[in-house]
């Protein structure tokens, strides 16, 4: 079964800065999920070098090992593209769209999908190693989200982009899952080590740091667990909503660096937790702006989006004080990489941004032929949303919801 979010065909693209073999066998560059990379800093754009078209969006970030890009899309295939050509090298199907970032070790590439399964094929071939089953996933849901109608109704909500994306770490592939569980599994055989439950969605990405498992839920818990046995060793609890269930749950994985944990939450907060015994050593308060975006770390700096309130940030690490903010005009979900003096950051909005770490000022930008098209003109000329066009009505209940994600897509 193929499904499609919108009736339009997306685009992966490599951008040509310099040459080089790159790589990322992971969700935000490292097991600890830093976004720190050893590569070069880009400081001029030449171009687009390649295209490579799926069926749907592209949802989560590639993995490159080896000279081959993986990427997952919601069109329910995992591509392994040639990371200096484009060309399709094999593809694997599943049943149903993919949401999260591959990772990639000991030649196999592991990723989840939401037909309920977590995979591992051979990196060279695209061939099945093992599934280990679970549920279908699904969104979070609550009555009357975000104060749509009906209030007594149980919504999914349309702003759970992401699904978990595993990490590999001593012969053990680590994950979470729509059925509010956290599991670990023998990357070999797939065989079932541990799971451990929470409260709710797990679709935060599983950071590891010292033997722990460091992951958020929509519980709006934030856990420290053994990776070895899947025993709590603490876990630190964020803000709740219990009304419009607008204000609540962990979307963002965490960063590990020198012993602290850097998350976002969905209450409106960057987190700073001690990774030993998840003591609030600081938190930032965005004024109500959701925080779904993995914090990068490097150089004492903590770089990380913000929903309603539009910005890249630049927090000190040590103490949570703001160094520079950087204007994104929409709503940012996805998540930094650092490398040398840049972050790059994608937006909503179809656009790439370079930012200068020690400036806070943009060194360059691209943009998506559809961006610049925008068809369905949900944009305005500076790359802030129309939001007459964006948020125009047509079912006045909660399904208008979907349609702005749709809108959004376009772009």
């Amino acid at each position: 079964m193929k499904q499609n979010f919108m009736k339009l065909t997306i685009c992966f693209l490599l951008l040509i800065t310099v040459q080089g073999v790159f790589g990322q066998t992971t969700f935000h560059g490292n097991n600890a999920r830093t976004g720190k990379y050893e590569s070069p800093e880009l400081r001029e754009l030449k171009g687009v070098k390649w295209r490579f078209k799926t069926d749907a969006p592209i949802l989560g970030s590639p993995a490159v090992a080896d000279g081959i890009v993986f990427i997952g899309s919601t069109d329910t295939f995992l591509y392994a593209v040639d990371q200096m050509t484009g060309q399709q090298k094999w593809k694997f199907e599943t049943k149903a769209p993919i949401a999260s970032s591959p990772a990639v070790e000991n030649g196999r590439v592991y990723f989840g999908s939401y037909d309920g399964g977590v995979y591992a094929v051979d990196a060279k071939t695209g061939a099945l190693k093992w599934r280990f089953a679970m549920e279908y996933e699904k969104r979070f849901e609550a009555k009357g989200i975000h104060g749509h109608e009906p209030k007594n109704q149980m919504i999914p909500d349309s702003w759970d982009i992401f699904t978990s994306s595993p990490v590999v770490f001593n012969n053990s592939v680590y994950f979470g899952s729509g059925d509010g569980n956290v599991y670990a599994v023998n990357s070999q055989t797939g065989a079932l080590k541990w799971k451990f439950a929470t409260k709710d969605v797990v679709h935060s990405s599983p950071s590891i740091a010292n033997n722990t498992v460091y992951i958020g839920s929509w519980d709006s818990n934030f856990y420290a667990l053994d990776a070895e046995t899947g025993a709590e060793k603490w876990r630190f609890k964020a803000g709740e909503d219990p009304e419009a269930h607008n204000q609540v749950g962990f979307t963002s994985s965490a960063a590990i660096v020198d012993g602290t944990v850097y998350v976002g939450c969905r209450d409106a907060h960057v987190y700073a937790l001690d990774a030993a015994t998840g003591r609030k050593k600081w938190d930032y308060f965005t004024d109500r702006g959701w925080v779904s975006s993995t914090p990068a770390v490097a150089d004492g700096t903590v770089y990380v989006g913000t929903g309603s309130t539009l910005q890249l940030l630049a927090l000190d690490a040590k103490t949570g004080l703001p160094r520079f903010t950087f204007a994104m005009k929409t709503g940012v979900f996805s998540s930094a990489a650092l490398a040398g003096d840049l972050a790059y950051i994608g937006n909503a909005n179809g656009r790439l941004h370079a930012v200068d770490t020690k400036t806070g000022k943009l060194v360059w930008e691209f943009q998506t032929d559809n961006s610049k098209a925008d068809l369905l003109k949900v944009s305005n000329p500076d790359g802030s949303f129309n939001a007459k066009t964006l948020g125009a009505a047509v079912f006045n209940d909660f399904q208008d919801m979907y349609i702005v994600m749709s809108r959004r897509f376009s772009l």
